[in-house]
């Protein structure tokens, strides 16, 4: 019994000795035999609806922002308990100008067809678009007990981004966005039927 386990032993070990040789031999030709093969399985996308937009994209405004959020234990340092994170936020927001809602006493024409006298809705902002690619966290600073419960839960990030969101939004609110769009907005009018021989006045 002994002499068998005995053989078993040395068979088992030869086996793994000719493995081992044969994956140095592989990796030293430059092939990896433990490079995983993927199998793509997914469908193509599916265009399931199409929608008529009477929105003019008149202006983009990019932004950045560094948010600097700490967690902390008041009455335990920060070296056991605590949490600071910085995370870099990037994206752009669009303004824009709704045409959906003009009537006919918005849009007039003159008798002889020489002018046109338009009153534009004020210009709005879409929600923003953060750049994946530019958004990331920058550092983060933890405390003994966060890095163990981070060893078994990987921290959430989706409050950095709703957060880099909402100040993005607020920054878009304060600038000169509208007011960029609703004059390119103009510019474009006064362009397009400049070229049909008419003049534009915009209404209040």
């Amino acid at each position: 019994m002994k002499r068998a386990l005995k053989n078993l032993a040395l068979v088992v070990t030869g086996m793994l000795l000719v493995i081992i040789t044969g994956v140095g031999l592989l990796t030293l030709n430059g092939i990896n035999p433990f490079q995983l093969n993927r199998t793509d399985r997914s469908q193509p996308a599916l265009l399931t609806s199409i929608q008529d937009i009477s929105q003019y994209h008149a202006a983009v405004g990019n932004f950045e922002v560094l948010l600097d959020v700490e967690d902390d234990v008041p009455w335990l340092p920060d070296v056991l308990a605590g949490r600071r994170t910085l995370f870099v936020a990037a994206g752009s927001v669009d303004a824009y100008v709704d045409m959906s809602g003009l009537s006919d006493g918005d849009l007039v024409t003159s008798p002889d067809g020489t002018t046109v006298s338009i009153r534009l809705p004020e210009a709005e902002l879409a929600d923003p678009n953060l750049d994946q690619e530019r958004s990331y966290l920058f550092s983060q600073d933890r405390g003994a007990f966060e890095r163990v419960a981070d060893a078994f839960v990987l921290p959430e990030q989706s409050e950095f981004y709703q957060d880099a969101e909402t100040r993005m939004t607020a920054a878009a609110e304060e600038s000169e966005l509208r007011a960029q769009a609703s004059e390119n907005t103009r510019a474009m009018l006064t362009g397009m039927f400049a070229s049909l021989d008419m003049q534009v006045a915009f209404l209040d």
